[in-house]
């Protein structure tokens, strides 16, 4: 039987999304997307019809909505009989648009934690801030919640379930690289939401080491690794969503979390935050008008969107996991390298886009099938990961692994 799915966000995640439920929506049936700016929604679902994504024929419908409004989320859950609701839109809606799903009785997916616009760099675990305090709720009511089911959180969550599983008997260390290896010609632009991704990095550093919470500042520590296809690159632990349900979920001392930046990057970042820039509270023009810094900043760079047809170079993203196997140190690396114009080619986004936006529908159509439809609130993590990367073998983000014996794709039976 077919579900079918209320898409949450018009950006370029969201575009990802939608091309691919189209392309499965033999079982994910019609397929609705919804933003406070309906017509991004509409050139979204136009883009489906010039590629050709939907498989089989069904419906479309565009739709305007807040979403932090739960009663008028929840009208346009039931309005659209939409069975499974994936939330790409800004972090700041989570808890409205979850609320709205245990209100109707919809799967509910995310692709990162929820933030309070007033609060930056809360108190770790960040889940057990809003996410985790509605378990109760969803089991009680038989809501199935994934959080964090993008790539990073989400895949690499899956990736260190699986090492865990599979390739160790115990772990001493989870180290999360991502590397964006590619260009997008702009002077200067994010790959997501600025006003979020300048979120991340303005607050502490917060990593899990020797099982304790560790704080640093950003751009503090650094590493340098020769990684697949992308070279030698060098990363930054910063905080991340991942690594707050890992550290509950997996009996490992410790994971961090490394994302690569340029040099350029970094300049730039640090002349906004040292200028007031990346501030999130309100200032007074000479001419009284109140504005919020961060949100001109982000009003004057690039919609991440439009990055896309220029884009070139590929991703890696992987989880580098070290501990022991039958009384012997072992080392693997599980990853996936994704190309930017291959993704505009197939979706019309870049490859950030890509890698966040195949995996929440994979989840949705395991959830569909039954297999991750578990009626509660979980993390990917606490999920098998086998089927969830058999099925993004399948829709573009290969696994594969490197340790003692080379570079290889994984596949699942």
């Amino acid at each position: 039987m077919k579900k079918n799915v209320l898409i949450i966000g018009a950006g370029g995640v969201a575009q990802v999304v939608a091309h691919k439920c189209a392309q499965h929506n033999d079982i994910l049936g019609n397929i609705a997307i919804a933003s406070r700016q309906v017509a991004k929604c509409e050139a979204i679902l136009s883009s489906i019809l010039e590629k050709g994504s939907l498989k089989v024929e069904g419906k479309l419908s565009a739709h305007a909505l807040d979403a932090m409004n739960i009663e008028a989320t929840a009208a346009l859950i039931r309005e659209t009989e939409s069975e499974i609701v994936i939330n790409v839109g800004s972090a700041f809606v989570n808890m409205s648009v979850l609320s709205a799903c245990l209100e109707t009785g919809a799967a509910y997916m995310d692709t990162a934690i929820h933030e309070d616009p007033a609060k930056i760099c809360e108190t770790p675990p960040w889940y057990a801030n809003y996410e985790w305090k509605r378990r109760q709720a969803c089991a009680e009511k038989g809501v199935t919640a994934i959080l964090g089911v993008g790539f990073d959180p989400g895949v690499v969550n899956a990736y260190a379930a699986l090492a865990q599983a599979e390739y160790f008997d115990s772990i001493d260390s989870i180290d999360i690289i991502d590397v964006n290896a590619g260009s997008h010609g702009r002077w200067f632009a994010t790959n997501f939401d600025p006003e979020i991704n300048f979120r991340e990095f303005t607050g502490q550093v917060w990593s899990w080491q020797n099982h304790q919470w560790t704080s640093n500042k950003m751009f503090e520590i650094k590493r340098t690794d020769d990684l697949p296809v992308v070279g030698e690159q060098t990363t930054y632990m910063t905080g991340h969503d991942e690594v707050h349900s890992l550290s509950q979920n997996l009996n490992v001392p410790n994971i961090r979390f490394w994302m690569g930046f340029g040099e350029h990057y970094i300049n730039v970042f640090t002349v906004l935050k040292n200028l007031g820039l990346l501030s999130e509270q309100p200032v007074k023009t000479a001419e009284g008008q109140e504005v919020v810094p961060l949100k001109v900043v982000k009003a004057v760079l690039p919609d991440p969107s439009s990055l896309a047809p220029d884009y070139t170079g590929k991703t890696c993203i992987g989880d580098l996991v070290k501990g022991r196997k039958d009384g012997q140190e072992k080392e693997v690396f599980i990853y996936n390298v994704a190309d930017h114009k291959e993704a505009y080619n197939e979706v019309g986004s870049q490859g950030i886009s890509y890698t966040a936006g195949v995996p929440p529908v994979a989840a949705a159509l395991l959830i569909a099938t039954g297999e991750w439809d578990v009626a509660r609130m979980v993390n990917v993590e606490e999920l098998p990961p086998q089927p969830f990367l058999n099925l993004l073998n399948q829709m573009g983000l290969p696994t594969r692994i490197r340790d003692e014996a080379g570079d290889r794709d994984l596949v699942f039976s």
